[in-house]
């Protein structure tokens, strides 16, 4: 019997029976209650919920940034469970990326030293070839050698986008990284990510708010109140906008206006 979400098929992150608990006694909040899901091989997966609903406590839970209360979480056939620290940034270095809305680059390091410095802190010597491919991916072939502060907003969020490829992780984590930027330079941006999944075969989860970055998405996993609460497969802004009113995220009066009209990048 299959648990909920979850379905047949290679899996690259696994979820099963997830629950995260803050505080005690009376001070307890449960922010994941028996959360099952699962993700499967090269896909590209976009998780949405109401404020609340739990979705940055699943992302870092996934990621192995936060300890679960409860239950398991596998990346591939490894159950983070059984990994002390020293394996857990192993593992975070060698099979996960991460892409942060607030980009986390080192200001005082050039696009370029920003790019290798997960392979430089592992103690490897970068390789070159690939560094180039990725930054060629990412259209910041003529931007290498200047600092974060001489970018724009798009263009930070593509050095930590290539950041997190360059070590050609199994799963890329994306929390919310179109929230800060134009309409224009997010569709850019949900571009290469779906070109991550298409061409280069990796899984993805992406957080998001926006029903038109969703849109690029396979698949769009809600989350209410800590538990699934369903999800669409091939999605437009228009079905993701609507299930998303249904959960109680949005009434007429603050649903995005970019749910009104579909991406011509989605899906």
């Amino acid at each position: 019997m299959l648990t909920q979400g979850i379905g047949q098929g290679t899996a690259a992150v696994r979820l099963v029976a997830v629950e995260k608990v803050y505080g005690r006694g009376d001070n307890e909040v449960a922010v994941l209650k028996r959360l099952s899901l699962d993700f499967a091989a090269g896909s590209f997966t976009a998780v949405m919920g109401p404020s609340g609903s739990g979705k940055s406590t699943f992302l870092h839970c996934s990621a192995g940034l936060v300890k679960p209360t409860r239950g398991t979480v596998l990346i591939g056939d490894t159950d983070l469970a059984d990994l002390d620290e020293v394996g857990l940034t192993r593992l975070r270095r060698d099979r996960i990326g991460f892409v942060f809305q607030s980009y986390n680059l080192l200001p005082a390091l050039t696009v370029r030293q920003n790019i290798v410095l997960p392979s430089q802190l592992a103690g490897r010597r970068p390789n070159r070839s690939q560094v180039l491919a990725v930054v060629d991916r990412v259209g910041l072939a003529d931007r290498l050698d200047h600092l974060p502060g001489q970018l724009s907003g798009g263009q930070q969020q593509r050095v930590a986008i290539a950041r997190a490829l360059v070590t050609r992780p199994a799963v890329v984590f994306a929390d919310e990284p179109t929230g800060a930027l134009d309409t224009r330079t997010a569709a850019a941006v949900l571009g290469l990510l779906r070109e991550t999944v298409d061409a280069g075969g990796q899984t993805l989860v992406m957080v998001t708010h926006d029903p038109v970055a969703a849109s690029y998405a396979d698949r769009v996993v809600f989350l209410a109140d800590g538990r699934f609460a369903g999800e669409l497969h091939r999605p437009t802004a228009e079905a993701v906008a609507a299930r998303m009113t249904r959960l109680g995220a949005w009434n007429d009066a603050t649903v995005p206006a970019s749910a009104a009209v579909r991406s011509e990048g989605g899906r």
